[in-house]
């Protein structure tokens, strides 16, 4: 008897999410006459095939999500039916997502492009000087905020275990994104330095942290919302990373107004899935300069007559942010899945 092939994750990924599927469609939803009349509401949670919405009186319901819906993230606005069972677990039926005014999505290896985040104002994108203070991760952040069309603010937490020696250092790294036109926000639990700038940035928004792991997203989460109680997880005395302890998406809200999503879909943005003309503009200082390279397809290197290149010759652009950018154009084909098509320049 031929031996047969075992599937490949990517494979098994799918039986499993077919399963899923069927396991949903067998599903026993409420008849209509055992809902109420349908009321607007926002995903505040979402847990497999059942979500948490949030109504205008803030009460909240765990419904049940139609077949017909395709995606529902945290943020999503969406139409719902609660049920008249007040006994049962589940309270409700999502009927329907209204139109989104933003999504945020991040690449996934095996199911394509992911929404993680619907109705987003901005992107909070949380660094620190422990684990250790990366700008090019920073930049792909950026990058990645730039692809959405969401405003990014940088954050930098733990700005207290800052020397002398090297605060002049990081304050001029940080005052070159200031000058491209970001909001910077030095920031410190331990001191409380830069929280009430933080709490004004987030009133009237929906916003988002983004950051890699131990940077102290959810520190800052309990010092704005002391009552939530999220996990903290410590940085490895080993390795230096953080602990990731966030384990589902949840919306919260902050007493003066505003609310933030808080979701383990965020912890890194991987940007293999853009072509480089996306990432060029991603990078804002060099839009001014798009277009008037003496080649159509300059890569902004070595090309003569490079408009860019010689924009950081000239002291226009800087050369840090410059050299970023081509460290994550060289990453981007390592990341790129196999299966891939390479929407790199030949």
């Amino acid at each position: 008897m031929a031996k047969r092939n075992k599937l490949t994750h990517r494979q098994k990924r799918q039986v499993g999410k077919n399963l899923r599927k069927r396991a949903q469609a067998t599903e026993d939803l409420p008849e209509d006459g055992a809902l109420l009349k349908e009321l607007s509401g926002i995903v505040v949670g979402r847990f497999g095939q059942h979500a948490d919405i949030e109504d205008s009186e803030g009460l909240v319901y765990r419904c049940h999500i139609r077949r017909t819906i395709d995606s529902l993230v945290c943020g999503d606005e969406v139409l719902f039916r609660p049920t008249k069972d007040e006994s049962s677990s589940i309270k409700g039926v999502v009927e329907a997502v209204q139109p989104r005014r933003s999504i945020l999505t991040r690449p996934d290896f095996y199911d394509g492009i992911k929404p993680v985040a619907a109705n987003i104002d901005q992107i909070i994108i949380v660094s620190s000087l422990l684990p250790a203070l990366s700008l090019n991760i920073i930049d792909r952040y950026l990058v990645a905020s730039e692809d959405v069309n969401i405003t990014p603010v940088i954050l930098l937490n733990k700005i207290d275990l800052a020397d002398e020696e090297h605060l002049p250092l990081i304050e001029e790294a940080m005052q070159t994104y200031h000058d491209i036109g970001y909001d910077v926000i030095f920031a410190s639990c331990k001191t409380q330095e830069g929280l009430t700038a933080l709490q004004n940035q987030l009133v009237d928004k929906t916003s988002i942290f983004v950051g890699q792991s131990g940077v102290g997203k959810s520190s800052l989460i309990n010092q704005l919302l002391p009552d939530v109680e999220e996990a903290t997880g410590k940085v490895s005395e080993n390795s230096g990373l953080g602990q990731h302890t966030t384990t589902a998406a949840k919306l919260l809200h902050f007493p003066l107004g505003g609310q933030v999503i808080d979701s383990p879909g965020v912890r890194e943005f991987a940007l293999w899935h853009l072509d480089d003309e996306k990432v060029t503009w991603g990078f804002k200082e060099f839009r001014d300069y798009i277009g008037g390279c003496k080649y159509r397809d300059c890569k902004h290197k070595d090309d003569p007559g490079c408009a860019i290149r010689e924009a950081v010759e000239e002291g226009k652009i800087d050369a840090s942010r410059y050299d970023s950018y081509h460290r994550i154009l060289e990453s981007m084909d390592e990341q790129r899945p196999s299966y891939s098509i390479s929407k790199r320049k030949l």
